[in-house]
């Protein structure tokens, strides 16, 4: 059942990528990217999506656009599933559901101009005439703290953080109400980054646009997000309010993360939790909870079953077998 407050609900998303191989180049194994995800998103609310590199939070961000297909699961947008959309309806969608891509630099075609970089979308989906377009393209650059006067530029002629500050303005060119931000700062010095978030925040209360911001940066999180999910190897372990998982972090792999952020207070020791072992291989995942080979709390249960969420707060749940041990 939908809920029309809801502007995006992901039901049990998965993205599996086939490894082929022998004489005819048949399926033998799969790499569990993303593995049964779900969650909710409201109008102009920003969710952060962190955990370790290679968890599956670029491909989640992917997926949720169609940029790469879904193996399986929904994604309803506004009550309406996304993945059952035919070419020339996804393509009308796709007004309302954007991307800010993690390289600033790669993300733009050096052969245009940024005026037809920006102009691209509106042009692909006719909307407006030249004139209306042209000054459309003069209020993005206004927005995110650009002059228009540089329009007929290339990628190339300018620094990371004002590449950046473009990729947003081509995700606001067509209005929309939902943005996947690919870890937008990561490339970015962080004089630069700081500049970048305040924007994205003030978009956030200017437009109403709503954020999926995917970042390994707790911090940064921290500083822009309402509430937060955390993955590993695929699945999300914990979810609640940003608030609450940084306060009372309660699923042992989110409490690892969080002790790594250094403090800013050099008067304040922290207790840092170090896992042991590597990351599993997502082609191979273990059995039971996936986390439990590197878990300091792991018990046997734990290589046996996985456990499902349990709720451990107004809109907090984690994944984990021994939440009352905490």
């Amino acid at each position: 059942m939908t809920d029309s407050r809801l502007l995006l609900q992901v039901r049990n998303l998965r993205k599996h990528f086939p490894v082929r191989g022998g004489m005819w180049g048949r399926s033998q194994a799969s790499v569990k990217a993303v593995d049964g995800v779900s969650f909710e998103l409201l109008p102009g609310e920003t969710l952060g999506l962190v955990g370790e590199s290679g968890c599956g939070k670029s491909t989640l961000g992917r997926t949720l656009l169609r940029l790469q297909e879904p193996t399986s699961g929904e994604v309803l947008f506004e009550g309406r599933d996304i993945l059952q959309l035919n070419k020339a309806e996804l393509k009308a969608q796709r007004r309302d559901m954007q991307m800010i891509f993690q390289d600033p630099f790669a993300s733009l075609s050096p052969r245009r101009t940024i005026g037809q970089t920006l102009r691209e979308p509106l042009d692909v989906h006719g909307i407006g005439t030249p004139a209306m377009r042209e000054r459309k393209v003069a209020e993005l650059m206004d927005i995110v703290g650009l002059r228009s006067n540089i329009l007929d530029r290339y990628p190339h002629e300018f620094s990371g953080g004002q590449r950046q500050r473009i990729g947003i303005a081509r995700a606001l060119t067509l209005n929309p109400k939902l943005i996947v931000a690919d870890e937008p700062v990561s490339a970015l010095d962080v004089s630069v980054q700081s500049q970048v978030l305040n924007l994205i925040k003030d978009l956030q209360r200017d437009f109403g646009i709503a954020f999926l911001f995917i970042s390994h940066d707790l911090a940064v999180v921290q500083h822009v997000c309402d509430k937060v999910a955390v993955m590993y190897l695929g699945k999300i372990v914990e979810f609640g309010g940003a608030a609450d998982i940084y306060s009372r972090p309660r699923h042992p792999y989110t409490q690892a993360l969080l002790s790594a952020v250094p403090v800013p207070d050099p008067q304040t020791r922290s207790r840092r939790i170090v896992l042991g072992g590597d990351v599993p291989s997502p082609l191979n995942p273990p059995t039971g909870c996936a986390f439990h080979p590197r878990c300091p709390k792991a018990i046997a249960e734990c290589a046996v079953r996985e456990p499902g969420p349990t709720v451990v707060g107004e809109g907090h749940t984690a994944n984990c077998w021994r939440i009352d041990s905490f």
